[in-house]
């Protein structure tokens, strides 16, 4: 019990390390397949890839993270598109 406590005091998640496995042959190729539904650069796909040599979970999140901010992007670019195209539909 006395180990146990002293245990809990000296726990900090900050600290904890986290197993990492490298990506599986099936991980490798949802991975891709996800990646190349869109259209990525290759040194995305790249690092991408060589980040799942190390850490298959970090590859996802890589990779999700960046369709993410793509995604955003264009939502902006074509709501800016559509303001444009409705200022042009007003004056007419």
């Amino acid at each position: 019990m006395f180990k146990a406590v002293i245990e809990d005091i000296f726990y900090d998640p900050e600290w904890s390390e986290d197993a990492t496995l490298p990506a599986t042959d099936n991980d490798l190729l949802i991975l891709t397949q996800q990646l190349l539904n869109q259209e990525v650069p290759t040194n995305v796909f790249f690092q991408a890839i060589a980040i799942a040599a190390y850490d298959g979970a970090s590859a996802f999140r890589y990779a999700n993270n960046y369709l993410a901010k793509v995604k955003q992007k264009n939502k902006r670019k074509n709501l800016l598109l559509f303001r444009k195209n409705w200022r042009k539909f007003e004056q007419n």
